[in-house]
This record gives structure tokens, C-alpha cells and sequence, in this order.
């Protein structure tokens, strides 16, 4: 496996868990959703989740237009038409994304991947100068959307906290009707976020074919670049944004937070470079979850919800109370048995056990026009 594939699968892997670092919140509440937007109980829970708040979504969405951009030049190489074929894997992880929300997960981000995506394909292939047109109206647009929705909620003296949030996890059946009656609800930020998710995406089949994740002279000049930026600069600025206020809460999440992905790319890449040595049990867990990223996503939530709502075992009732002790357990726990269950998967398997079936789903039409 080269370094750029391992620094890829690293990445995700980290994305992953870093991900579940802002979502266990959620679920450790006991009050659900309506619990975590009414803000973080003390200083030490505003750091914790500062930690990882936006900033693995963002670094998630960047490694998805990273994969986009490697199919793309795949692709190209086999002389296939583009986008061709690739629309059907939007379309089927929209399904995906959509079940993965009835059925799992109220705050499901595979649907705007999905959306996003058929939209990143017919421009990935274009020049540069499209694509930087394209990233910086984005860019502006989301930025005044998010500017304009924190100037009257600081006019107002309004914030997230207090908003009127559907809960109770008494019963999975109960969630599920929820979800689908409080659809709108649920799905504001995933349609909020679009203009970023496309630029995000954008972003990382960019930097894919500036060579950041190459072992080589540019690709330490372009990590190098990240990590000033989205380090130097996006983490005392999210810092800033989080101790500002619930008020400062989205500039907070979708301006500050995607700045400091770039950064955790830029270093993240330059350390897998560095290990020079094999790699050891936690590096090697690490990789199976990148490689298995779309199966460990969804066994993240499902994991999350069995432990703690009352339908499943109900700890977020019984030991919710310890606030980030509590949810720091659950993050550690569910995050060895995904190292653990990653790594057993892949040394018998080539792909996870979701990316196998949709694999076969999305090469079924392929083998039904063949037979004809």
C-alpha cells in the first residue's frame, strides 16, 4: 500500500472517530437532541466539545471530495464516459443516507453528501479556474448566510439554546415516527450546510491533484501551507468563536471549525509521512476504519443509540448525570470496538460490510445490461 493511500485511509479513520466526538453529545444527553442544542454545562464540557465540534465533518467532507477526485481519474484512465455511471452511486447513497436517518440518526450528513456530490462531479473534471470560481462563490455565499443568521441572532439576543427540539427515546419506534414527522426539523442544517459541503468538496479533489497527500517536495510545501493556516489561524480563531457565546455558535461550527480540517490534514498527512517504522496495533486500527469508513459511520450511531437510549440499555439515564465523564467513556468505548471490529473485518475481508453490498448494488445495473 503507498503512502498516499495509507495517509487516505488514515484520514478518513480519523474523520471517523473525530465525527463520533461531536456526535456522542447527542446521545449522552438525556434529554437527546433538545439537550445538546441547549449548549455545552460548564467550561470544561465548551472545551471538550470544542475539540471536535465541525472540525471532523469538515475533515470528513474534504476526504469524500478526495475519493471523488480519485474515481474521477480513475475514470479517465479506463476511458470511461464521466460522470457516467458515478450518478448512480449518488443516487444510491441517497438512499442510504436517507434509511440511515429513519432509522438511526437524526443528524444523517450522507443525504447532503449525496446531494453534493452529483453537483462536485460534472466539475471535478474542469480547470482550475472553474473550480476556484466555483469554491470562492460558494465559499461567499455560505459565509453570508451564516453572517446574516448570527447578526439577528445577536440583534435578537437569541442563540440555539432553548430551541424547541422533538426528544424522548423511550421507544425506537417512537424515534423513528419523530424523524419523520419532524423532517424539516431535523434536516435544516443538512440543507444549511450545502454550499460548504460543495466546497469542502471541491477543496479536496484540488488538493488531491496538488499532491497533498504525496510523499514529495510539493506536497510538504502544500501541508506545510494547511497547517498555517488552518493551525495558526483557524485554531485561536475557533477558540475565539467558541468562547464568544451560543450566540457566535454557527460563525463557531461552519466558519471557524472547517478552517482548523485544513490544518488537522495538512499535520495529520505530515505524521503518516514521518512513520517510518511499520505500523503499530492503533495505527493499524486507525487505517481499518478509514478503509471501512461508511460501515463504521453508521456503526458508530447504532452503537451510540443501544448504549444510551432507553430503548436499548439506557445509560444516558443512569450515568448522564457525570456529564463529560460519561460521554468521554462512551466516546472511548465505542471508538475501541470500531478500531477493534475495523481491524478483524479487514484482515478477512477486502472492503466493510456495507461497502461490500453497496458495491453489489451499484454494479447490479452493470451486470443486468451486460446479460441483455
Amino acid at each position: 500500500m503507498s503512502g498516499r493511500i495509507t495517509a487516505l485511509d488514515v484520514l478518513r479513520g480519523v474523520a471517523i472517530l473525530g465525527t463520533l466526538g461531536t456526535n456522542v453529545w447527542i446521545f449522552t444527553d438525556p434529554r437527546g437532541p433538545a439537550g445538546f442544542l441547549d449548549g455545552a454545562d460548564g467550561i470544561g464540557e465548551l472545551l471538550l466539545r470544542t475539540v471536535s465540534n465541525g472540525k471532523f465533518l469538515g475533515l470528513l467532507s474534504i476526504m469524500f471530495g478526495i475519493g471523488l477526485a480519485v474515481q474521477h481519474r480513475s475514470a479517465v484512465r479506463r476511458g470511461e464516459r464521466w460522470p457516467g455511471w458515478y450518478l448512480w452511486r449518488s443516487a444510491l447513497l441517497l438512499l442510504e443516507g436517507a434509511l440511515h436517518y429513519v432509522l438511526v440518526f437524526e443528524f444523517d450528513v450522507l443525504m447532503s453528501y449525496a446531494a453534493v456530490s452529483v453537483l462536485v462531479a460534472f466539475l471535478v473534471g474542469r480547470g482550475d479556474r472553474v473550480v476556484r470560481r466555483w469554491t470562492v462563490a460558494l465559499v461567499a455565499l455560505h459565509s453570508a448566510v451564516i453572517g446574516l443568521l448570527t447578526a439577528a441572532m445577536l440583534s435578537a439576543g437569541a442563540s440555539l439554546t432553548g430551541t424547541e427540539t422533538p426528544s424522548g427515546t423511550a421507544s425506537w419506534p417512537a424515534q423513528v415516527q419523530t424523524r419523520l414527522e419532524f423532517w424539516g426539523l431535523y434536516r435544516a442544517e443538512a440543507v444549511l450546510v450545502l454550499p460548504l459541503t460543495a466546497a469542502l468538496f471541491l477543496a479536496g479533489a484540488r488538493l488531491f491533484r496538488a499532491g497533498a497527500l504525496e510523499d514529495t517536495a510539493r506536497g510538504l510545501r502544500v501541508r506545510r501551507r494547511l497547517m498555517l493556516w488552518g493551525l495558526g489561524v483557524g485554531v485561536p480563531l475557533n477558540l475565539a468563536t467558541a468562547l464568544a457565546g451560543n450566540g457566535w455558535f454557527l460563525v463557531d461550527r461552519y466558519l471557524s471549525a472547517p478552517l482548523v480540517a485544513f490544518g488537522l490534514l495538512g499535520l495529520i498527512t505530515a505524521l503518516v509521512h514521518r512513520m517510518r517504522a511499520e505500523a503499530g496495533v492503533l495505527r493499524r486500527g486507525v487505517t481499518a476504519v478509514g478503509r471501512s469508513a461508511l460501515s463504521c459511520y453508521v456503526a458508530q450511531n447504532l452503537l451510540a443509540s443501544v448504549l444510551c437510549y432507553q430503548w436499548g440499555l439506557g445509560l444516558a439515564d443512569r450515568f448522564g448525570h457525570l456529564g463529560v465523564w460519561f460521554t468521554a467513556a462512551v466516546w472511548l468505548v465505542i471508538s475501541a470496538l470500531l478500531l477493534a471490529g475495523a481491524s478483524w473485518w479487514m484482515r478477512r475481508f477486502p472492503r466493510g460490510p456495507l461497502e461490500a453490498l453497496w458495491q453489489w448494488a451499484y454494479r447490479a445495473p452493470r451486470r443486468a445490461t451486460a446479460s441483455v
